[in-house]
């Protein structure tokens, strides 16, 4: 078994305190998205965590209208590659369209659209980008050929525990078709969904709340408190 090569560690006193994702996603091979290599991909909008976190990348996506100041903000505040949200479900048709040309503009490395994307807009989209369409798959039943067909340039898998069965299905009718995938809560689910043939995994890092909490209750146990 060849040995693994030390890889340095640099680091500050002020940037150590920061969120790590799970070693194990570094066993994936990764895919490189215009010219830039990928492995990880940390789900937040929360700036701070974003530049905070070891991730390859960012996929910003968020439960809400996309807004351009909103997309401009992460992608001025991150040091990481940023694949933008820019709607499909409650946003739809030329709003969308305008929203991917606006984050191309701003930079974006690619545009995330949600799963009721229609395969017209996404035709749309593909005449007006040139930067990679990331469609999102929800279920089982979603007619890959057709959104590939019309302009998908890579799939982003999150279908909750089945994410990995549904990246498997995927890849043996596409061997070589681009798969973002939800890595799951823990190393076990993340190596199924690798073994699965997913490229990336995404990965949801804790609240600001949540570390806020860890914080807190370290310094209330601190001597040294004034």
């Amino acid at each position: 078994m060849p040995k693994v090569p030390f890889i340095p560690e640099i680091s500050g006193n002020l940037r150590k305190h920061m969120l790590y994702v799970p070693e194990s996603i570094y066993e994936i091979a990764g895919l490189t998205i215009l010219g830039k290599r990928i492995k990880s991909l940390v789900f937040s909008t929360d700036v701070a965590i974003i530049k905070n976190c070891n991730a390859h990348a960012v996929i910003a996506v968020y439960p809400f209208t996309p807004q351009p100041s909103i997309t401009h903000a992460i992608i001025a505040a991150a040091d990481v590659p940023v694949l933008c949200g820019v709607g499909g479900g409650t946003t739809t048709g030329k709003r969308v369209v305008n929203l991917a040309q606006d984050a191309e503009f701003q930079g974006a490395l690619g545009v995330v659209v949600n799963a009721p994307t229609s395969n017209n807009t996404l035709l749309e989209m593909r005449k007006r980008i040139d930067i990679p369409i990331v469609v999102t798959v929800v279920s089982e039943k979603t007619d890959i050929h057709a959104r590939l067909e019309s302009g998908a340039t890579i799939l982003n898998v999150s279908c909750s525990s089945q994410t990995p069965q549904v990246v498997a299905a995927i890849r043996a009718e596409h061997p070589e078709v681009p798969i973002i995938a939800t890595g799951g809560p823990n190393d076990e689910s993340i190596h199924r969904t690798i073994d699965a043939g997913a490229n990336a995994i995404t990965w949801t890092p804790p609240s600001s709340g949540e570390i806020f909490k860890y914080m807190m209750n370290k310094y209330r146990q601190s001597e040294d408190l004034v």
